[in-house]
């Protein structure tokens, strides 16, 4: 097996191996495995997408705690509802 540096963007039909480093662009499937921090852009509760089954699991990170305090939550969607990452309803 050969191994190439690329600068541009790189499609592939049967995975990598290695790190991949760099920003990510389109659909990850498979498993996935963090090992250092992620970092997600904070938004407002308002700028939350309707939910949908199309965003079905996504995880968001809201600023103002669905009452417009000054407060960060994790929500997940359900595919029917946004929920706070400890599963109450967001409302």
């Amino acid at each position: 097996m050969g191994t190439t540096t690329f600068t541009g963007p790189v499609v592939s039909n049967n995975g990598f191996t290695g790190n991949v480093t760099g920003d990510i662009t389109g659909d990850v499937t498979g498993d996935v495995t963090v090992s250092d921090f992620v970092a997600f852009t904070a938004i407002t509760t308002a700028e939350l997408p309707a939910a949908a089954a199309g965003n079905a699991g996504q995880v968001r990170l809201i600023s103002d705690n669905g009452a417009g305090d000054n407060e960060y939550c994790l929500v997940v969607s359900t595919g029917a509802a946004w929920v706070t990452a400890v599963g109450a309803a967001l409302s």
